[in-house]
């Protein structure tokens, strides 16, 4: 890995009533070049419509690829992906949120942090993330 993952653990171990498979970790150390990723939203980057769909899943997999592509775009890959915060309207939506973006940080062990909150920018948005990753020297 790129960076030092102080204490990695995975979702499992520490939420076994969830039925959740996410590498995380308390602490990352990293030395680089910094990118600072706008929450991203289901919505085409090119185009800031938002995807039709009202799943949180699918809504989930389209903020997930536009992390990947931002920071692909940046020159790195998601091995950089150090801290995420993820934001849901509705806590019923946290297990198909974490289960859907752990198929993206499988093995990458970010930091992460979990908000649940009573809105975002548009009504149809049921989950926003934003990110920090770094592109080692």
């Amino acid at each position: 890995m790129a960076h030092t993952r102080i204490r990695p653990f995975n979702t499992r171990d520490t939420y076994p009533e969830q039925k959740l498979d996410n590498d995380l970790c308390q602490a990352v150390a990293a030395r680089g070049t910094m990118i600072f990723l706008r929450g991203q939203c289901p919505q085409d980057l090119d185009t800031a419509q938002s995807i039709a769909s009202h799943d949180p899943v699918a809504q989930t997999h389209k903020v997930m690829k536009n992390i990947r592509q931002l920071i692909e775009e940046a020159g790195g890959g998601m091995e950089h992906l150090c801290k995420i915060v993820v934001y849901i309207t509705d806590v019923r939506h946290r297990e198909a949120v974490y289960r859907t973006m752990g198929e993206y940080i499988q093995g990458v062990h970010p930091v992460s942090t979990g908000v649940c909150v009573t809105a975002l920018a548009r009504p149809e948005w049921l989950v926003e993330i934003d990110a920090i990753a770094v592109i080692p020297d």
